[in-house]
């Protein structure tokens, strides 16, 4: 049948509402939703982070999984057929096919054991390939789609060899590899960096063009859904507060949430950073360099240099932000600092030289430096309580506290960020991924550190809480003193945080200095291409990036 005799639309959710049902009670997460989707066309749905949207997404294919989750109401028709009702044969050549989905942390979907190749080689047999010269030709097709760099030497990679943004890419490719009629998109650009979010999108409005493919956007990044969208719903506390045309929602917003995230945004400028504060954290000329083995002995023929040749220092109340794309090093620097990984090339802190110390030298020194990393469901313990994480680290350096003073130091910590303590006996898949961002930050900030880098802490929180967690940043470390190494692709972000930066590019600082002369002007190619993605994609209706 012809999509123009077609009655309905492609996806039609009539008044679903889903409760999760634990120790013999339900807690309805959704409520009441409705919505529709045409061939063609984009449906974004916003909100903050714990507003049902994901929950939303899951419950139309069914992988919210059936102990947990119970359907009171409603039905979600796919060309005509409710997938509520539909029986497992009938998801099976669905799921996959003709509805495939990318979810928000690519690290937990994608199996470390398995190859690149392996992966996205069984979605494609599953669904009808044959002949391995083939799948490998149509895998290297996908991956050269979705932008990975020299993608035919990438097939025998594994997920932690990849940087977060390349894993994402990895994801996408797997999504569309058989051409689906519906993409559902939960924050695929959350781990990419500026200009690969431009690419992303302008591959997927290609794409959709080409294949009459609709997509459901789930997003916190309201400027993406200005240009990507045609209609969206506004979701709160399980409920859509608003709904309609993407241009006449962001135009005439009525609901008053749907004004209070149009307005959230990360404002405000750090102060000059102090010259004569006392040096935190300093490296001078470092190098990390990965070998690259091959032959059936394993030898050395080539390195990969993630960090070459670099020199920052970090004063008593900086903010030094690093930015760059995907795997230009950024993070790799970070961890360096932190003595996290082998690196070549003298680093201080607080005034003393720890490249040379020991595992049990540089005990007593990791309270006064954390890390948030830029997973927080990989970072955190499944096995573990909101508050067993966060007072983990608090009792190895505090072992004379009590088990009182410790759950003070916890509640305390997660009101700083935003959390209720009330939940902090609950675990991390209880959390959504902006809450558990959450967390990781008030793990690391219960120890009260001097240096704390902050690898994309705001990549998994909506606008108005990145804006709240900007707030918090900036509160506690005028009252601290602390020395933050902000890493993020996020330039809006790291122009309100940071008072000085760098810009790297394959293992090298292209350019460095005071945030606001380089943010005003800068002068190596590189960045200024780096920042007209980032600013040009909110300015840009959908097309290329202007490089």
């Amino acid at each position: 049948m012809s999509q123009a005799s077609k009655p309905h639309p492609l996806l039609e959710v009539r008044d679903l509402s889903i409760a999760f049902r634990q120790g013999g009670k339900e807690t309805l997460a959704v409520e009441g939703v409705s919505f529709s989707l045409e061939r063609g066309r984009t449906l974004a749905l916003v909100g903050e982070s714990g507003s049902g949207k994901s929950v939303t997404a899951l419950s139309i294919v069914r992988l919210l999984g059936s102990t947990s989750a119970v359907y009171p109401s409603g039905a979600v028709l796919f060309d005509g057929e409710d997938l509520l009702r539909a029986d497992e044969a009938k998801l099976r050549s669905v799921r996959g096919n003709e509805i495939t989905m990318v979810f928000q942390e690519p690290m937990t979907s994608l199996n470390p054991l398995h190859t690149i190749a392996q992966q996205i080689g069984e979605i494609l047999h599953l669904h009808g390939a044959r002949g391995a010269e083939k799948i490998n030709a149509r895998i290297v097709e996908l991956l050269a789609e979705v932008g990975i760099p020299d993608p035919a030497s990438r097939l025998g990679a594994y997920p932690h060899q990849l940087s977060g943004g390349q894993r994402q890419r990895v994801m996408i490719a797997m999504a569309l590899a058989n051409r689906p009629a519906l993409f559902i998109a939960d924050e695929p650009t959350t781990a990419l960096d500026v200009t690969v979010q431009a690419q992303i999108l302008k591959l997927l409005k290609d794409l959709q063009s080409r294949l009459g493919m609709a997509m459901l956007f789930i997003t916190h990044d309201l400027g993406i859904v200005r240009k990507i969208a045609d209609d969206v719903c506004v979701m709160q506390k399980g409920r859509i507060v608003e709904a309609g045309p993407v241009a006449e929602i962001f135009a005439n917003p009525q609901h008053p949430y749907t004004k209070m995230l149009l307005a959230a945004e990360p404002k405000g400028h750090a102060p000059l950073s102090d010259l004569t504060a006392p040096s935190v954290a300093q490296a001078d000329d470092l190098k990390v360099w990965f070998p690259i083995r091959r032959g059936f002995l394993r030898k050395t023929v080539g390195h990969i240099k993630a960090v070459d040749g670099v020199s920052v220092n970090v004063r008593e109340g900086q903010t030094l932000g690093v930015v760059g794309e995907s795997g230009s090093g950024k993070t790799t620097l970070g961890l360096a600092l932190l003595r996290l990984i082998r690196s070549e090339g003298p680093i201080a802190f607080l005034g003393k030289r720890i490249d040379g110390l020991g595992s049990q030298e540089m005990r007593p020194l990791r309270r006064d430096m954390q890390v948030v990393f830029q997973d927080p469901f990989g970072s955190l313990s499944p096995r573990m309580s909101i508050a067993e994480i966060v007072a983990e680290g608090v009792s190895v350096q505090n072992p004379s506290l009590s088990y009182r003073q410790t759950r003070e130091i916890v509640a305390r910590a997660l009101a700083d960020t935003g959390l209720d303590p009330a939940a902090m006996d609950r675990y991390p898949h209880e959390f959504s991924g902006g809450q558990r961002q959450r967390i990781a930050i008030a793990r690391a900030m219960a120890l009260e550190p001097k240096f704390v880098v902050l690898d994309e802490p705001t990549s998994a929180l909506d606008m108005s809480v990145q804006a709240q967690i900007v707030d918090l940043l900036r509160d506690l470390q005028s009252k601290r003193k602390l020395a933050y190494m902000f890493i993020s692709h996020d330039l809006k972000v790291v122009r309100a945080l940071a008072s000085d930066i760098i810009v790297m590019r394959q293992g090298k600082v292209v350019e460095q200095g005071v945030a606001a002369d380089v943010f005003a002007a800068p002068k190596n190619e590189y960045t200024r291409a780096l920042f007209a993605a980032a600013f040009d994609i909110e300015a840009d209706v959908s097309g290329a990036v202007r490089q």
